[in-house]
Parts: structure tokens; C-alpha cells; sequence
């Protein structure tokens, strides 16, 4: 979580928008960004990837199948 966080972070300051900005124009809270950001392990993933659209980003699984 801590690198998604770090990731959206970087983004969000590309874009020029502070962390309450942020919130409103996500469409979240500015508390979800702060715990996010610091890579908070109880964010809600339904928000996390509600952030992800508004970046126009998206979240990839992927699973490591050893064999």
C-alpha cells in the first residue's frame, strides 16, 4: 500500500493540486488522502481505485503463480 500511496502522491503533486484539493476534486475525503498517501493498510480499495480513475490510472493484479 505504501508504494501505491507514494505513487498517487507524486501524481497528485504533477498535477498541482494540495491534498485538500485533491479530495474534493476525487471526489474523497481529506482524511482518505492522508492515510493513503502515508500508506495507511486500512484504506477502503473501492476508494483507492476511485482515486486511480480521477488520475486516469488503474490498479494491475497480478498473481505469481510458482509452478
Amino acid at each position: 500500500m505504501k508504494s501505491i500511496g507514494k505513487k498517487i502522491q507524486e501524481l497528485r503533486k504533477k498535477s498541482g493540486l494540495d491534498q485538500v484539493e485533491f479530495a474534493k476534486r476525487a471526489g474523497v475525503g481529506l482524511r482518505f488522502v492522508r492515510e493513503l498517501e502515508q500508506g495507511k493498510t486500512t484504506v477502503r480499495l473501492d476508494k483507492v481505485n476511485q482515486v486511480l480513475d480521477f488520475l486516469g490510472q488503474h490498479l494491475e493484479v497480478v498473481r505469481n503463480v510458482k509452478g
